[in-house]
C-alpha cells in the first residue's frame, strides 16, 4: 500500500489523515486532543496558542496512524493550517512568543493606520485588501509593543510554515501564504516589499515563497526518527485552511464555491479576476493553483463566530447532550426559534463588519415561553443568518452562490443548519466525503506526482448528499432574518 499523510493544524484541534493513494480512500484519521485546544486570551480581543502544542499533537497523531504500517509506505506529506497566524522564530528556530492566531484582534489599529498612510486606493489596487488585522499587521504590533521579541525574530512564519520547518528544518512559505499575510503585490505578481518597508520588516525575515502544490522540502532525519517515518519523504503541498477546504472539494475554477463551518465559518469562491471589495469585508488571496499562466484567486468571506457559538450554546445549556441529540432537540422548535435571535460575533473583530467587534448577543428571550431548545436552535439559525449576510456581500462582488460545496463535517453535520442555510441563500448544498486533513493528503499526492493530474486526484471524491431550499420555511426564515439584520445594524450604529 502507498499512502500520503495530511496534517491539519486548526485552532480547536489537530487532525492527521492517511490517504490510500490507489483507491483515494481514507485509511485512517486521528483528531487530537479529545477536548478543544486552549486559546489564551489575556486581554479582550486577544487569542494566542503555543506553536509547540500544534507540533506535539501532530507528532502524536502521526505515530498513532502509523502503528502497524510499514515505515516506507508514506510517500508524501501535505499541510493545511489556520490562516493569518504569526509565529516568530529566533535563529535557533525556537518560538519567541505564543502565536498570535487568526481571531486575535489586537492589530486592527496597525492595519487602519497602514491603510491611511499607504493610501486606500493603492492598497486596494495592489494588495486587493486593506492591511487589516492580517499577519503583517500582527508583526507590526509586535514591533511596537514587544520590541525585544521583534529584534530577536530571525524569521516569521504562518502556522503551516512552522510545521514544515519542524518536519524538515527548512524555512519557507508559499505565494498564497504571502497573499494571506498581505505581503503579495497583485500588480507586480510578487512580494509586496512596500508593505514590509512601511511596517519596518526586514525582507530577510520573510521566508522564501514557493508554490502551494509541488515538492517544497523533505522530512529530516531527526523528524523521521521522532515520527517513525523514513527520512527524505517529500512535503508536497501546503495551504491555509480555507484555500485547502476549497481544494479538498475540487473547487479550483472560476464560479466554483466552497463553504466550511468549523470554529469560524467561511464562504470561498474562485475567480480569475483580481477585484477588491472597497470596504474589505471580503478578501482576495492567491488560490492554491494560481500560476502565471492561469490566474486563480480565492475570494474569502470569513465569519469568526460560527461553530464556536454552536459549541458555546451546547456547553452552556446542554452539556450532557451529544451534538446529534442537540440537533434533535432543535427540531422540536419551529423555524424562526419563536422569535429568539442570536448574533454569533463574539470571537474577535469581524472583517465582514468592517473589523468591528460587536460581541455575541441573545435577543427577545421570553422567560415564560422559551427554553433551552429555543436557544440551541437560535444559535444555529443565527449562524446561518450570518452566512446569508456574508453571501449577500459576495453577490455584490459579482460571485453567485447557486451551488455551495461543503465537507460532511462540523456544522454541516446538522440537518437543520444545512436546510436553513440552503433556504436562506436559495442555493443547493452539495456535501462530500472529505475534510481538511484528507484534502492536504490528496494535495500531497498531486504535488509529489503520485497523481498525474487533477482528474486522477479527485476521481474518488464522492458527493454523499445534496440539500435543497425548503419552501415550507422560506417565508418565516426570511422574515426572521430581516429582524436579525435590523438588530445587527442598530448595534453597529450604536458602536
Amino acid at each position: 500500500m502507498v499512502y500520503t499523510l495530511g496534517i491539519d493544524i486548526g485552532s480547536s484541534s489537530v487532525k492527521v489523515a492517511l490517504l490510500e493513494v490507489a483507491s483515494g480512500a481514507c485509511a485512517g484519521s486521528v483528531t487530537l486532543p479529545q477536548a478543544e485546544m486552549p486559546i489564551d486570551a489575556p486581554h479582550r480581543g486577544w487569542a494566542e496558542q503555543d506553536p509547540r502544542m500544534w507540533w506535539q499533537y501532530a507528532c502524536e497523531g502521526i505515530r498513532q496512524l502509523m502503528k502497524g504500517k510499514p515505515v516506507g509506505s508514506v510517500r508524501a506529506i501535505g499541510i493545511t493550517y489556520q490562516m493569518h497566524g504569526l509565529v516568530c522564530l529566533d535563529t535557533q528556530g525556537k518560538p519567541l512568543r505564543k502565536s498570535i492566531i487568526w481571531c486575535d484582534s489586537r492589530a486592527v489599529g496597525q492595519g487602519e493606520r497602514a491603510l491611511r498612510d499607504l493610501g486606500r486606493e493603492r492598497c486596494l489596487e495592489r494588495l486587493l485588501n486593506s492591511p487589516g488585522n492580517f499577519t503583517a499587521s500582527k508583526l507590526a504590533w509586535v514591533r511596537e509593543n514587544e520590541p525585544d521579541v521583534f529584534a530577536r525574530t530571525d524569521r516569521f512564519m504562518l502556522p503551516g510554515d512552522y510545521i514544515l520547518f519542524k518536519l524538515s528544518g527548512e524555512r519557507s512559505t508559499t505565494c498564497s501564504g504571502l497573499s494571506e499575510q498581505i505581503l503579495w503585490d497583485f500588480v507586480a505578481d510578487g512580494r509586496a516589499d512596500f508593505v514590509a518597508d512601511y511596517y519596518g520588516i526586514d525582507p530577510r525575515s520573510i521566508p522564501e515563497a514557493l508554490p502551494s502544490i509541488g515538492i517544497q522540502a523533505h522530512v529530516s532525519a531527526g523528524a523521521a526518527a521522532e515520527l517513525g517515518l523514513e527520512p527524505g519523504i517529500p512535503i508536497a503541498y501546503r495551504a491555509g485552511d480555507q484555500p485547502n477546504n476549497a481544494f479538498s472539494l475540487n473547487v479550483m475554477e472560476p464560479g466554483e464555491i466552497a463553504a466550511t463551518g468549523g470554529t469560524s465559518g467561511v464562504v470561498y469562491g474562485v475567480t480569475d479576476l483580481p477585484k477588491a471589495d472597497s470596504l474589505s469585508r471580503v478578501n482576495t488571496f492567491l488560490h492554491v493553483n494560481h500560476s502565471a499562466q492561469a490566474h486563480r484567486y480565492g475570494v474569502l468571506l470569513c465569519i469568526n463566530g460560527t461553530g464556536i457559538l454552536n459549541a458555546w450554546a451546547k456547553r452552556t445549556v446542554a452539556p450532557e447532550l451529544s451534538y446529534s441529540e442537540v440537533n434533535q432537540l432543535c427540531e422540536t422548535v419551529p423555524a424562526g426559534s419563536d422569535g429568539v435571535l442570536m448574533h454569533p460575533f463574539g470571537n474577535g473583530a469581524e472583517r465582514m463588519l468592517e473589523n468591528r467587534y460587536t460581541g455575541a448577543s441573545v435577543l427577545h428571550v421570553d422567560l415564560n415561553r422559551h427554553n433551552r431548545a429555543h436557544l440551541l436552535r437560535a444559535a444555529q439559525e443565527g449562524i446561518a443568518f450570518a452566512f446569508r449576510y456574508g453571501v449577500d456581500i459576495m453577490r455584490e462582488s459579482g460571485l453567485r452562490a447557486g451551488v455551495i460545496r461543503a465537507g460532511h463535517a462540523n456544522l454541516f453535520l446538522s440537518p437543520l443548519f444545512r436546510s436553513t442555510l440552503a433556504t436562506l441563500c436559495d442555493a443547493n448544498i452539495e456535501l462530500y466525503n472529505t475534510d481538511g486533513a484528507l484534502g492536504a493528503a490528496r494535495g500531497a499526492a498531486l504535488g509529489a506526482g503520485l497523481y498525474r493530474n487533477r482528474n486522477e486526484a479527485f476521481a474518488s471524491l464522492r458527493r454523499i448528499e445534496e440539500v435543497y431550499p425548503d419552501p415550507a420555511i422560506r417565508q418565516v426564515l426570511e422574515e426572521t432574518y430581516q429582524i436579525w439584520k435590523k438588530e445587527l445594524q442598530l448595534q453597529l450604529e450604536n458602536q
